[in-house]
């Protein structure tokens, strides 16, 4: 089973997780634009293509600013290795996601 950004880290900020009403819920888990990216609920397996996530112990910023320390993560490795291979392929790009997803929805 994939898992989303939340399971992967262990950080608690989901909705209903042990850190969200200590932290804030992130974003990322609630983002509904991204929801079946890569398999993932919501932007969970997109966690860098929203602001606001909170990463390595700080808020992060747009996209374009977290985009070095993302691209870093052991967690965007994973889903690249996971689904750089599948019938949709990796998107790092939130502009690539929609249309990623647009186009899912018009051949169901």
């Amino acid at each position: 089973m994939k898992q989303n950004c939340w399971e992967f880290k262990k950080c608690g900020r989901q909705p209903r997780g042990v850190l969200s009403n200590q932290l804030g819920i992130c974003p990322a888990s609630t983002e509904r634009a991204l929801d079946g990216i890569h398999g993932g609920k919501n932007a969970g397996r997109a966690c860098w293509a929203v602001a606001g996530t909170f990463c390595g112990g700080a808020i992060q910023g747009t996209e374009a600013q977290k985009q070095n320390n993302c691209w870093q993560c052991t967690f965007f490795q994973q889903v690249k290795k996971e689904e750089i291979r599948s019938d949709t392929g990796f998107s790092t790009t939130r502009l690539g996601m929609i249309n990623v997803l647009k186009n899912m929805k018009r051949v169901s």
